[in-house]
């Protein structure tokens, strides 16, 4: 039996990476894998973004996180939920860092930078980084990560694969997802006992 220390898990990334690759079986393998998936996903990317974003805006429970100013955004706000567009700047904007998102997937080392990335991923959709004004819930949270899966599991099940490499591709991503939304999901923990 593996001894784990619990406290640890909350204050070092780099463990509870390491934990839950360990325990969900996220290997080196895996990483392969998903950056060998990159000439397939690489050029559907902007239509991946784009049917998110589609999405999103098209519920006031989503759309309205996008109206305040976000973080590191310098352009022009929309005045209201009814100006949001998908060609608004600011939508336009975060399309940019959905799309490098899916780039960092496929394309980074992971490594401790990247661990330190899919953190930062889960904490700037909380007060606790980026804009203090904005604070996605946690339910909104959670259905962009159900929506990403299932846009990652279409692009990987339409993809010119055998069916060995298309479980295998799908594995590894979906394990890198549960390790994702497990990094969102501990900032709202953290928010709550805070």
């Amino acid at each position: 039996m593996q001894s784990i220390d619990e406290q640890r898990l909350e204050a070092d990334v780099q463990y509870r990476f390491e934990y839950l690759a360990n325990f969900i079986g996220f290997s080196s393998e895996d990483v392969s894998r998903i950056h060998a998936f990159a000439p397939h996903l690489g050029p559907r990317i902007p239509e991946l973004v784009d049917r998110t974003y589609d999405k999103l805006l098209g519920y006031d429970a989503t759309a309205r996180h996008f109206v305040p100013r976000q973080f590191g955004f310098e352009g022009e706000t929309p005045a209201s939920l009814a100006d949001l567009t998908a060609q608004s700047p600011q939508i336009r904007f975060r399309k940019d860092h959905l799309n490098r998102y899916f780039m960092s997937l496929i394309g980074r080392s992971y490594d401790a930078k990247m661990v330190q990335y899919l953190d930062m991923v889960g904490k700037i959709h909380t007060p606790r980084a980026g804009n203090k004004e904005i604070a996605v819930p946690l339910i909104q949270m959670n259905v962009l990560m159900g929506l990403l899966s299932d846009v990652l599991m279409q692009a990987v099940s339409a993809a010119p694969l055998d069916d060995v490499q298309r479980m295998e591709t799908l594995r590894a991503f979906n394990k890198l997802l549960w390790i994702q939304n497990d990094f969102v999901t501990r900032h709202y923990c953290e928010t709550v006992e805070a």
